[in-house]
């Protein structure tokens, strides 16, 4: 859930590096976070199908795994990641479970999938994030059939998601270094803005696009907090620079401005995003 502008190869040094690791380590909470996410990708895909589904930025696996699923022997889900290390527990997640998807280490906006190869595409937050947003769904499109689907989650405004920005805004007044958001460029809310989305789909060939706003309610254990928010995200990746003086005054500020989201065992807040659907025109 990262926030600041970079380019494609500062998110594969990021990536493949201590943000993906973390990933890694703090999967099983992150599925039962986004959980909700992935259902709504998923339940639209036909069940027992014969489909190839391209899963863009995948992760770890959940979603890739969750379609795999869905589809049934018939079917196949290729899931493709910037990221090696979450790929490498995203196979062993596959394995684990005894479904047949595959994955790749990629950059999906360079990878040379098979022209026409996929009915559909899917990403739970994996698409806000392309240097040139453009060139990067004109490629997707190319590895789409005629008449194939996209559809994806992706995060409305920072306004409409106070949850993902209470760790920075309190941590703000003591850390002055913590990175700012760049609303201009890649990052977790670049997709804010509907007709940008509506715009980027159009001029890189996708058509019938539909972005209808869904309001999906999250959910993680209390004792999990501090861990979220100390480990992941902007606070996470420049705590360990902070002093040990400052740090655990940090932690206290930051843990008490999550107060209003705390519900006795359970933190609860609303996840504002984009449902967005398009698909490619058989048309010449």
């Amino acid at each position: 859930m990262g926030t600041e502008q970079q380019t494609d190869d500062d998110q594969a040094a990021r990536w493949n590096g201590p943000a993906g690791h973390i990933w890694v380590e703090k999967q099983g909470l992150l599925d039962d976070l986004l959980r909700p996410l992935q259902e709504l990708l998923v339940e639209e895909l036909p069940a027992g199908s014969d489909d190839r589904v391209l899963d863009v930025g995948c992760g770890t696996g959940s979603t890739t795994v969750a379609v795999a699923r869905r589809l049934g022997p018939a079917g196949h889900c290729v899931g493709v990641d910037i990221s090696e290390p979450m790929i490498t527990a995203a196979r062993a997640r596959a394995e684990r479970e005894g479904v047949p998807a595959s994955f790749v280490a990629a950059d999906a906006t360079q990878y040379p999938f098979e022209p026409a190869s996929f009915d559909a595409v899917v990403s739970r937050l994996g698409v806000m994030f392309f240097d040139d947003s453009r060139q990067a769904f004109a490629h997707l499109r190319r590895a789409a059939k005629d008449d194939a689907r996209l559809r994806f989650v992706a995060w409305r405004g920072a306004a409409e998601n106070p949850f993902m920005t209470t760790a920075e805004r309190a941590a703000a007044p003591l850390v002055p270094e913590l990175p700012a958001r760049r609303p201009d460029g890649p990052g977790q809310f670049a997709f804010a803005d509907p007709d940008t989305v509506r715009g980027i789909l159009t001029d890189s060939g996708w058509t019938d696009v539909g972005i209808r706003p869904v309001e999906l309610p999250c959910t993680l254990p209390t004792s999990e907090l501090v861990g979220y928010f100390t480990r992941l995200g902007p606070l996470g990746l420049i705590l360990p620079t902070v002093d040990e003086e400052t740090r655990p005054h940090l932690i206290e500020t930051v843990r008490a401005a999550f107060e209003p989201f705390v519900q006795g065992a359970d933190v609860r807040f609303t996840a504002a995003c984009w449902l967005v659907s398009a698909r490619v025109s058989s048309a010449p």
